[in-house]
């Protein structure tokens, strides 16, 4: 199988760098974004097809694109630009909008973030003019509250050196991945400085945008997760902050660390990850098939009158 294509768009005067997968006639499209210290490479593991969340979800009829975070890839350069939370979404949405300007959407846009990345994804879907239009939105590897493994060795995680604690808490236990994913050296990034702030203060944010996400919700936490509280409570917990969804669903995947989209488990966590996309499709097929039908009747009854 080829691999994913590498495309740059312009987003008024920035160069925002993308993984794409493409079908003809997508069923939808799930948008990926990346954690921190990474890039779009996250899910696309080079030498390994298996793990590829955009290799499986062209394979089950989604077209995927991963897009490099502002402040990533093709947009490092302009890291600076980013330290507002608008202009991060206005660029995301932006890049999006370019990218399948030509392509079909199917159903709609699906967000599916990780991590760090969720701040993006979570905010994209609580923006009050474009997110209601989203498909829905999978968020993992991230909370409201820190593991107790992760007290005080979190701090200012983008000061301390790669083989600190912190690596531990990502990495650990090494088991639940490849020998040659182990600390994520093909797809390692710099992280730009506006992630340190959101680092610091998440926990207090996310509780104040969930309430104002209108779409489908998918939550996932690894078996193994370290960094955020897992278990029942912890995904009660998430569940009940959105509470204008109109579904939120919850999972822990089993066999799962933190980064689930390039584990030894990360297919079976992309197939649940897609398959609650395909229910967001059929949903929004039911949903929009009696305005159809009312045009369909509509239309007869004019040509009768004719």
């Amino acid at each position: 199988m080829t691999a994913a294509s590498r495309v740059v768009v312009d987003v008024d005067g920035i160069a925002m760098s993308a993984l794409v997968r493409e079908t003809r006639q997508p069923r939808a499209v799930v948008l990926a974004l990346h954690g921190g210290a990474a890039f779009s490479g996250y899910f696309d593991y080079p030498d390994r097809p298996r793990l590829s969340l955009l290799r499986t979800g062209e394979a089950l009829g989604f077209t995927v694109i991963a897009i490099d975070r502002p402040g990533y890839g093709s947009s490092a350069p302009y890291a600076d630009e980013f330290t507002s939370p608008e202009r991060r979404v206005d660029v995301a949405y932006g890049a999006v909008e370019r990218l399948l300007a030509a392509r079909p959407r199917g159903a709609g846009v699906f967000v599916l973030a990780h991590s760090i990345g969720s701040e993006l994804g979570v905010r994209m879907a609580a923006d009050e003019r474009r997110g209601p239009d989203l498909l829905g939105l999978e968020i993992a590897g991230t909370g409201r509250r820190h593991h107790d493994d992760a007290a005080g060795i979190l701090g200012d995680w983008r000061r301390r050196p790669p083989n600190s604690g912190v690596r531990d808490l990502l990495w650990q236990p090494s088991r639940l991945y490849a020998d040659d994913v182990v600390g994520g050296a093909r797809i390692s990034s710099r992280s730009p400085a506006y992630e340190g702030v959101v680092a610091r203060t998440w926990i207090d944010t996310f509780p104040q945008l969930a309430p104002l996400i209108r779409v489908p919700v998918h939550y996932t936490l690894g078996e193994h997760e370290r960094v955020w509280s897992s278990g029942p409570s912890a995904l009660a917990d998430i569940a009940s902050l959105f509470t204008a969804s109109p579904r939120v669903a919850v999972d822990e995947q089993t066999g799962g660390g933190h980064n689930l989209s390039i584990g030894l488990t990360s297919l079976a966590y992309h197939l649940k990850v897609l398959s609650f996309v395909e229910e967001c499709v059929l949903a929004r097929e039911e949903a929009e098939a009696p305005s159809a039908a009312a045009a369909e009747v509509a239309e007869r009854q004019q040509g009768r009158a004719s």
